[in-house]
């Protein structure tokens, strides 16, 4: 976990091929990106085309479950050239996911093992901290500095008392977030607390009406769809495009003015054959004044739980408060 929160610094940090220099030339179009790198894959299936800042590659990815790949190719986005073809599956940084996820245990033990145990870490902070709450005033100037003068057993004794107070507070946000994973009725209970008594809309694929599907269309309906996004939205950071992987499906289209969270993620679905735009209930959908506050929390789950909620401080925050 500790690892993992830095993971896009690190990347940014070693893997020269993620970017480009800033060029002002046009960007070439989803489907041709799609094109370029299915030459690279020839036979696998293709998820989606992500756009980043001017000096950011684009990312093609491929994924399957059966049988099971994840690659990502990376390319120049306006002279289409590509950079390197990535397999995920062979990643550190997936290695560290699978270990934060299911301790290398196959996923049907691991998954609960690790929510059981977060579930007690939950315990542990909270009972923790009734047994640190000191008695009088006498006892609290102790409780929030270290004596390092005193042997060692007392100075160990300290460090897990007073920098176990002050990573508790951040820690429990880390926990309680990764309930939301672990746990189907946590999930649902967090929410209906944060909603007043509302039950959670859960995500589900969008439908495309194939009724449809004889309507003359455009000569490329998911590059319509991507330039009149860009066109509107001419301040976004990052720009995904997923394509249609079966006759029923809808082409998404997500964008961010933020790059470094998720939260702020604007997803849209189109009818891959009338290209209107089909409305969701789930928290998942457009990003406007009119979400919920927990709808909100839904949606920053994972940037509360690497601290990305708070900028580069927060991430520090959560890595030091895991440390500890």
């Amino acid at each position: 976990g500790c690892i993992y929160v830095f993971q896009e610094e690190i990347q940014n940090l070693t893997q020269s091929y993620r970017f480009v220099e800033k060029q002002s030339a046009p960007l070439i179009p989803p489907t041709q990106l799609r094109d370029i790198a299915q030459k690279q894959l020839p036979g696998k299936t293709i998820h989606s085309v992500v756009y980043g800042e001017k000096e950011r590659a684009a990312s093609v990815t491929f994924y399957n479950s059966d049988p099971d790949y994840y690659y990502i190719v990376y390319l120049n986005p306006t002279a289409g050239n590509v950079l390197k073809v990535k397999d995920m599956n062979a990643d550190f940084f997936r290695f560290i996911l699978d270990g934060h996820f299911y301790l290398w245990l196959p996923p049907s033990i691991g998954q609960p093992t690790v929510a059981i145990a977060t579930l007690i870490l939950v315990v542990m902070i909270i009972t923790g901290i009734v047994l640190w709450w000191p008695k009088n005033t006498a006892a609290a100037k102790q409780r929030f500095s270290i004596k390092w003068s005193a042997r060692w057993r007392r100075k160990n004794y300290d460090l897990h008392n007073v920098m176990g107070f002050y990573a508790s507070w951040v820690l429990i946000f880390i926990a309680v977030t990764g309930l939301v994973w672990g746990f189907e009725w946590f999930s649902k209970s967090l929410y209906w607390v944060t909603s007043g008594g509302k039950s959670l809309v859960e995500w589900s694929p969008v439908s495309s009406d194939t009724t449809k599907s004889d309507i003359q269309k455009y000569l490329s309906p998911v590059d319509y769809i991507w330039e009149k996004t860009m066109l509107a939205n001419p301040s976004i950071e990052s720009i995904e495009v997923d394509f249609p992987d079966n006759k029923q499906a809808a082409i998404s289209i997500t964008t961010n003015t933020d790059a470094g969270t998720y939260w702020k993620a604007d997803n849209r679905f189109y009818d891959q054959y009338t290209l209107k735009e089909i409305p969701v209930k789930h928290a998942y959908g457009r990003f406007n004044s009119q979400l919920s506050a927990a709808d909100k929390i839904r949606r920053m789950n994972y940037d509360i739980h690497v601290g990305a909620i708070w900028g580069l401080p927060g991430k520090f925050l959560a890595f030091f408060a895991s440390l500890i």
